[in-house]
């Protein structure tokens, strides 16, 4: 088997999982806080009421974006546990 290049598509993907999970998160919460503080909406939130959706389902987007951070928070001290072993 062929040793894998540090920086390859195993960080590739860590680091989406980490981008997308920040970006759902502050999409999914920021637009339910707004929409509930001052009545508009942003992003994820004005196209879910453009689709005629809940206002319960932006709060799904947050948790969304909570669990894929729970991932990558996962694989990352994984990743640092196995490196530290001899």
């Amino acid at each position: 088997m062929a040793k894998q290049l540090k920086g390859t598509n195993d960080d590739t993907g860590q680091g989406l999982l980490w981008l997308f999970g920040a970006i759902l998160v502050i999409q999914g919460f920021g637009s339910a806080v707004t929409e509930a503080g001052w009545g508009t909406s942003f992003g994820v939130a004005g196209l879910l009421r453009a689709a005629r959706m809940p206002e319960w389902v932006t709060l799904l987007v947050g948790f969304a974006g909570m669990a894929l951070l729970g991932m990558a928070a996962r694989r990352h001290f994984a990743k640092r546990r196995a490196d530290r072993r001899p």
